[in-house]
């Protein structure tokens, strides 16, 4: 019997149009293996600043914020892929993350970081504890951090750069069969 369909969620800390993180979760989507679907969320921008007076109980939160949620929620494993500014993650990347904070969508929920540099320790260390406190798994053998920085490259040139698509198919095959071996929520 055939394993069932995955679902991943690529989630960019970076609202830049010209993201390199963004092209690269584009790339992994482009790459993804028939059995597994790669959607790359695109309204980080549209949150608004996280306020807990906006999420009380008996409250519908807005609407930007239940579908960030909902996103979450259905699918089977997060892929991250965030720039490092200041030695930290972006202002907008902590908002989103701060709006799952305390909800049922996101603990328990695997994660493979993506980087577009083989820079950036700092986010990747901020990211690991952010992620872990908030209840999330990440997948360590599914890291991955590509040299594109600097490059401007499209999601197709990282797709088809045969050194590129190894590592990234090689990532998203390792964190799918994680992912399989995780009991259900």
């Amino acid at each position: 019997m055939p394993a069932r369909p995955l679902s991943f969620l690529g989630l960019s800390g970076s609202l830049r149009g010209a993201s390199t993180n963004t092209a690269l979760l584009e790339a992994a989507r482009l790459l993804a293996p028939p059995d597994l679907r790669v959607d790359v969320y695109n309204g980080l921008g549209d949150l608004p600043l996280f306020n807990p007076d906006l999420d009380e109980p008996g409250r519908p939160p807005p609407a930007a914020v239940a579908a960030f949620r909902s996103a979450v929620d259905t699918c089977d494993g997060l892929l991250v892929a965030c720039p490092e500014y200041a030695h930290g993650v972006p202002g907008a990347f902590k908002n989103a993350l701060d709006w799952l904070v305390g909800g049922p969508e996101f603990p328990g929920k695997p994660i493979a970081l993506f980087h577009a540099t083989t820079r950036g320790t700092h986010v990747r260390a901020a990211l690991t504890e952010i992620l872990s406190t908030m209840s999330g798994l990440i997948v360590q053998g599914a890291t991955l951090a590509l040299p594109l920085l600097g490059r401007h490259e499209s999601p197709q040139t990282i797709a088809t750069n045969a050194d590129h698509a190894r590592e990234i198919g090689s990532a998203l095959r390792f964190f799918a069969s994680c992912v399989r071996s995780i009991p259900a929520r």
